[in-house]
C-alpha cells in the first residue's frame, strides 16, 4: 500500500513515514495544501493521512478539491480538532475515516488497511489466493501451515499483486509503490523483487505479460 501524509510538524510527519513503514506501507510526506494537491494529481496513492490545520489553509480544502476533481481515494483525517462537529464536517465533506491526535500508530495502520479492504472490495482482513494465507496485518504468508519469509518489498510487491487478481499491472506502477520519491532504483529493480517473489511462493502464481507487466493468477 502506498499512502500520503500531509502534516506539517516535522517529528509527527517523518515519525509517520518511518512508522508506518515498519507496517508494511509505504508513505510519501508533503506539509501544505498546494503540494499535497499537486502530488495527488500526479501519483496514485492507495489512501491519504490528512491534517486539518495546515500553513496554507484546512485540510477541509485540500478534501473538497478532491471530490471536485472526482478523485475517490480514501482519506484518513489525522487532526488535534476532533469535537462532534469537527469529526462530523469531515466525513460530510468527503472523508472516509478522522482520527483525533495524540493517535496510537497501530490503530492508524489498522484504519488504512480497513480503508484499502473497502477500497478493494475485501470482506475479510486475511487473503486466500492460490493456496496461500496471507495476513497483512502481520505481513505473514503461509503455505500448507508452513510459513514463507518474505522481505518488506517482496511483501508489498506481492499485495499490489494479489489485490487486483487477473489485472495487469506495469512496471512502472510497481516501481512507484515500491519506492520512495527520493530512492534510487536500479532499471532491473522490479524485475528482480518478482524473480524472488517467484522463488519463494512458486513461479506459476505469478504471470508476465510480456511488454504490458505483471498480474497475479487467478
Amino acid at each position: 500500500m502506498r499512502i500520503l501524509v500531509v502534516e506539517d510538524d516535522a517529528l509527527l510527519r517523518d515519525g509517520l513515514t518511518v512508522g508506518l513503514s515498519l507496517h508494511g506501507i509505504s508513505a510519501e510526506a508533503v506539509d501544505t495544501c498546494a503540494d499535497a494537491l499537486a502530488a495527488l494529481a500526479t501519483t496514485p496513492f492507495d489512501a491519504v493521512v490528512l491534517d486539518v490545520m495546515l500553513p496554507d489553509g484546512s485540510g477541509f480544502d485540500v478534501l473538497r478539491e478532491l471530490r471536485r476533481r472526482d478523485d475517490a481515494v480514501p482519506v484518513l483525517l489525522l487532526t488535534a480538532r476532533d469535537t462532534v462537529a469537527d469529526r462530523v464536517r469531515g466525513l460530510d465533506e468527503g472523508a472516509d475515516d478522522y482520527l483525533g491526535k495524540p493517535f496510537d500508530l497501530d490503530e492508524v495502520a489498522a484504519r488504512l488497511r480497513a480503508l484499502r479492504r473497502r477500497a478493494v472490495g475485501r470482506a475479510t482482513p486475511a487473503i486466500q489466493w492460490q493456496g496461500l494465507e496471507i495476513d497483512p496485518q502481520r505481513q505473514t504468508v503461509v503455505a500448507d501451515g508452513a510459513p514463507i519469509n518474505l522481505s518488506r518489498r517482496e511483501f508489498a510487491l506481492m499485495m499490489a499483486l494479489v489485490e487486483r487478481p487477473g489485472v495487469i499491472q506495469s512496471k512502472a506502477d510497481l516501481e512507484r509503490l515500491l519506492y520512495g520519491w527520493q530512492e534510487e532504483v536500479d532499471s532491473n529493480a522490479v524485475e528482480v523483487h518478482i524473480h524472488h517473489l517467484r522463488s519463494k511462493i512458486g513461479r506459476g502464481r505469478i504471470e508476465t505479460v510480456r511488454g504490458l507487466g505483471y498480474r497475479a493468477k487467478v
